[in-house]
């Protein structure tokens, strides 16, 4: 599927402006249902294992944060199997599809009883997750028209970022005084609405009728489209070890109240929202310079973090530079994967998130293994730390391969330098 596929739209600048917060919304109940168990885990875990928190809190905490791994597993599978799959459907039904999807898994997260069944509607609510994004932003980049594209584009990825400001400390607020289960209906609530508007604003746009699954998934074939997915999976999984465990981090290392969470929240998604836009920025001056500066700021705030959380400002002043670095390198990571795909464009959009959630399953599942093996809350930390020196090194290693390919002389458009290339990339 490429940005051209459904041909030009032409909208009124108002009517534009309602399909793109459309849109948009939608991003925004992605941000919510996705984060908003980072701030409930001490509920989640008291609720569905009241047993386990009894005897051992921090081993309850510990295997909830498995919902928040089955959730990122979720846009693993999904992001790119929808995306290939899908490819040829009419984009607006497609993305009425996805909502609908949406709205149904969040529900069931809401009112199954077991914790065996909550884990498994977060895989399955997780499933369209990437996709949205994907045709979401084909769409945007679509009503925006040539020159415009990437604002559209940035504009339909905002409603994630503002989640993390607005949504995700609201909802959490609503989890902690009525409970876990009316906060994932909120959310529910949201992605219903996000469907109207969709409905109502969104133009019709005519899939790919040349995409073929064959086509899409050729993306894999590419060295360094795995590159930049390692890159992603490993590198981001510094933020959600820190971000996964933030609610407990807060109360029992730093000794806040959990009404103070919420806030914790808020400035972890203002960080996001600032360094979102920063790396966007950057990433069109240079994405390997970009990439380094930002691995290297999030591994020295990791490490500041890890030995002055104990109080309020190391707390404060450490996730919200944590958040936002992390976030600088979304944009930036996104970037070199769409250098490096070329014609798999709509897959590459997809598995960007495949990537980060990979990330997200990862930092939370090597943080809940640390918690669980009596290490503290601070150790997701140190967990983060190496995660992140990891994405640094795989970093070096993509751009050591361009040096190598451009020394040599050997001239491989990325979109073509393949698995069987090595020898001559390295």
């Amino acid at each position: 599927m490429t940005l051209d596929a459904a041909g030009p739209t032409t909208l009124s600048p108002a009517r534009t402006r309602l399909a793109l917060l459309a849109l948009a919304l939608g991003g925004f109940g992605i941000g919510s249902t996705e984060f908003v168990a980072m701030g409930l885990l001490p509920n989640l875990a008291s609720d569905l294992l009241p047993g386990l928190y009894g005897s051992d809190p921090a081993a309850a905490n510990s295997q909830a944060g498995l919902l928040i791994s089955a959730y990122a597993l979720g846009v693993v599978v999904g992001a790119p199997t929808i995306a290939a799959a899908a490819a040829r459907w009419p984009r607006k039904q497609l993305l009425l599809a996805l909502l609908t999807a949406f709205t149904l898994g969040t529900i069931a997260s809401a009112v199954l009883p077991s914790f065996q069944l909550v884990l498994l509607a977060r895989f399955v609510a997780a499933l369209p997750h990437g996709a949205y994004f994907g045709i979401a932003s084909l769409v945007a980049a679509s009503l925006m028209g040539p020159g415009k594209r990437g604002r559209g584009v940035a504009f339909v990825l905002s409603g994630l970022t503002i989640a993390n400001v607005v949504g995700v400390p609201t909802i959490t607020w609503i989890g902690q005084l009525y409970g876990w289960r009316t906060a994932y209906l909120v959310v529910a609530g949201i992605f219903a609405v996000t469907f109207v508007a969709v409905a109502l604003a969104v133009p019709w746009q005519a899939g790919d009728p040349k995409a073929t699954m064959k086509n899409e998934l050729k993306a894999f074939t590419r060295l360094q489209v795995w590159f930049a997915l390692a890159i992603g999976a490993i590198g981001f999984g510094g933020l959600f070890a820190v971000y996964s465990y933030v609610a407990p981090m807060a109360t029992e290392v730093t000794g806040l109240p959990a009404s103070a969470v919420p806030l914790v929240l808020v400035v972890f998604g203002i960080g996001m929202t600032i360094g979102n836009i920063v790396g966007g920025r950057l990433a069109d001056h240079s994405v390997r310079r970009s990439m380094y500066l930002f691995f290297g700021i999030l591994i020295v705030a990791l490490v500041v973090m890890g030995f002055t959380v104990s109080s309020v400002a190391g707390l404060f002043v450490g996730v919200f530079f944590v958040g936002g670095t992390s976030a600088a390198l979304s944009p930036i990571i996104q970037t070199r994967l769409m250098d490096v795909a070329r014609d798999s464009q709509s897959i590459a959009a997809a598995l960007n998130h495949s990537a980060l959630n990979i990330g997200n399953a990862l930092g939370a599942l090597l943080g809940g293994i640390a918690i669980g093996a009596g290490l503290g809350y601070v150790a997701p930390i140190w967990i983060g730390l190496g995660l992140s020196v990891a994405g640094l090194l795989l970093a070096v290693a993509t751009f050591t391969i361009d040096r190598a390919r451009r020394t040599r002389g050997v001239e491989v458009p990325y979109g073509t330098a393949s698995l069987s290339a090595i020898g001559e990339a390295a």
